[in-house]
C-alpha cells in the first residue's frame, strides 16, 4: 500500500437521523478493515507503554450524499475501470435486519433496484475514488 496514491471515502445519506450515520459508517468501517488489512496501519504504544490498535494510515473523509447519488456511484462501481477498489454499501434491506443469516437471505431475494443505499464507502487508487466521489461535499 502507497498511501499517497490510496484513498477511502464514505459517502452517506445526509437525511438520514444521526445515529443512523453514525451506524453506517461504522459497519462499513468494519467491512472495509477487513477486505483492506493493508490501509491499517502498525499498533502504536504511548508514552507510558500503552498499547493502541492501528487505526487506518490516511483521512477517511465522509461525505454527504442522497440515495440517488449513492446509487449512481454504486452503478459505476460495475464498470470495468472501477473493479479493482473496493466497496461497501449498507442499505434498508440491512438495517432492517436482526440477524447476518436473515440478511444473507432476504438479499437472496431482494431486486438491487429495490435497495435504497444509507451509505457506500469505496477504497482504492486515489484517482479512481476523486472520480467517483471527488465533487461531493463533506458531512457536517
Amino acid at each position: 500500500m502507497n498511501a499517497k496514491d490510496e484513498k477511502c471515502v464514505m459517502v452517506l445519506d445526509s437525511s438520514l437521523p444521526v445515529g443512523m450515520i453514525a451506524n453506517t459508517a461504522a459497519i462499513m468501517g468494519i467491512t472495509l478493515g477487513r477486505e483492506r488489512p493493508d490501509v491499517v496501519g502498525a499498533d502504536t504504544t504511548d508514552q507510558t507503554g500503552r498499547r493502541h490498535l492501528g487505526i487506518i494510515a490516511f483521512p477517511v473523509p465522509i461525505l454527504k450524499g442522497s440515495p440517488e447519488t449513492i446509487r449512481e456511484i454504486r452503478e459505476k462501481l460495475y464498470q470495468p475501470e472501477f473493479a479493482e477498489l473496493t466497496a461497501v454499501d449498507f442499505s434498508d434491506l440491512a438495517q432492517g435486519c436482526k440477524t447476518y443469516e436473515e440478511y444473507a437471505e432476504k438479499m437472496l431475494a431482494a431486486p438491487e433496484e429495490n435497495l435504497r443505499y444509507f451509505g457506500i464507502a469505496i477504497c482504492g487508487e486515489k484517482k479512481k475514488v476523486n472520480r467517483l466521489a471527488g465533487s461531493l461535499p463533506l458531512l457536517r
